[in-house]
């Protein structure tokens, strides 16, 4: 959430902002109603001094034995005005709240302007065999499958049955398919908290609507989310949500920061957004599991945490060998709670295009603001609200693909990248038993 004061403020840097992001959103509705706020505070006000000054002339009508109800009367009527007044700002204060909760926070300076996916700069490369920036990052001798004929063949997904056993959408992992699944996630837990220096956690999968609204899923995501049925509980679309709001109404010690978080959960969305989009395969489920990062920081250091945020996602790549490019979301392909966001996009052969594994995002102070996330300056300044950052460490299910996909053999095969090895128990490769 953004401040008002800034808003009022800057109106036309955030007109721009809206702009770009192609959020339709009229800034003059903020300021009447904060008009509006300030009239009825005003009256308020000057009603309460009024009955102050009439109760004290009661008590001395009083005490000198005159008639004071006529003056009782006026200071009754100055209550129900009062009153009045408290249950119109009320109603004026969540009009106003209801209003920045859907405003997208702004953007970075070095955030690019542009339309959509096709405006996001690539920042950099690294691709094993990389014939050029854009190009085939790995060349093969033989047409490469797509990731969902591979596994079929090999016998390690079951995409009928996750249909059978759910809806569409959902897949079942079997035998070395599911193996491969547990081993990226410990080899990302392992990396993130010992070399990373991250601590990791096991969050609830399922959250309160306010945990939601505290990174800025709820209001405006709710089609995209699962409710469960008679209770305030959500099922978590990213660990991001509970991994941030594990500090919401806290106020730190700046010694105690910067905070590192990663924990592994199932995430689970409708993506009602995606219709009739990656219908095939594992790109696009309603469940999935992921490796997520958190960091909160001051925000004189949140653009440095950033950088190696993001590098401690493309490390998982680099370990595994995988090609990739990293892109720098424009304002049009930007997320709503983001000011700056770096995409880590990994190629996939049978596509001829990259798709994206991860995003490692800056907040700023947009969600510290919507759940109290505050610190306490080391020099003893006014207590500040802190920064929030996230990103995908990564998604596991779409690393599955990327492996399957970029270490495929022509007799249907896949070979295990060296670094999961050990995890996979010596296991080399995959072959149709």
């Amino acid at each position: 959430m953004l401040d008002l004061r800034w808003i009022l403020a800057n109106r036309e840097e955030m007109e721009v902002c809206l702009k770009n992001r192609h959020h339709d959103f009229d800034l003059n509705i903020l300021g009447s109603l904060d008009e509006e706020r300030r009239k009825i505070i005003g009256r308020t006000e000057e009603l309460k001094a009024r009955r102050n000054e009439g109760s004290r002339r009661v008590g001395a009508a009083k005490k000198s034995g005159e008639d004071a109800s006529a003056l009782m009367e006026d200071i009754r009527r100055m209550g129900d005005e009062i009153k009045a007044l408290d249950d119109e700002l009320a109603k004026v204060e969540e009009e106003l709240h209801g209003h920045l909760m859907t405003l997208p926070n702004r953007l970075s300076a070095t955030t690019p302007v542009g339309n959509d996916e096709n405006d996001n700069p690539v920042v950099r490369t690294r691709a094993p065999e990389a014939l050029s920036q854009r190009g085939t990052p790995r060349e093969f001798a033989f047409e490469p499958k797509p990731h969902w004929d591979l596994a079929e063949a090999l016998g390690i997904m079951d995409f009928e049955k996750g249909v059978m056993l759910a809806q569409s959408r959902f897949t079942v992992l079997k035998g070395l398919g599911a193996r491969l699944e547990r081993a990226l996630i410990a080899f990302m837990l392992d990396l993130h908290t010992q070399k990373h220096g991250y601590m990791e956690v096991e969050p609830p999968f399922m959250v309160r609507s306010a945990i939601l609204e505290g990174t800025g899923q709820l209001p405006k995501f709710a089609e995209d989310l699962y409710k469960i049925e008679n209770e305030d509980l959500w099922l978590i679309p990213t660990a991001e949500v509970p991994l941030t709001n594990l500090q919401r109404e806290t106020i730190l010690d700046e010694s105690a920061l910067p905070l590192y978080y990663t924990a592994y959960t199932p995430c689970f969305r409708r993506e009602a957004g995606s219709a009739g989009r990656d219908v095939r395969g594992l790109m696009r489920q309603h469940q999935f599991d992921k490796v997520e990062m958190v960091k909160i920081c001051t925000p004189e250091t949140s653009y440095d945490e950033l950088e190696k945020l993001t590098a401690n996602a493309e490390e998982v790549l680099q370990l595994l060998e995988l090609p990739y490019h990293v892109v720098n979301l424009c304002s049009g392909d930007i997320g709503f709670g983001s000011a700056k966001t770096y995409d880590l996009e990994v190629w996939l052969p049978s596509q001829k295009k990259y798709r994206e594994i991860s995003s490692c995002s800056n907040c700023e102070d947009f969600q510290a603001r919507r759940m109290g996330l505050r610190y306490r300056p080391a020099d003893g300044g006014k207590v500040r609200f802190a920064h929030t950052l996230n990103g995908s460490g990564v998604a596991v299910g779409r690393t599955l693909i990327a492996i399957m996909e970029n270490y495929q053999r022509e007799d249907g095969s896949i070979a295990i990248p060296k670094a999961l090895v050990p995890y996979m128990g010596g296991l080399t490769e995959i072959r149709k038993s």
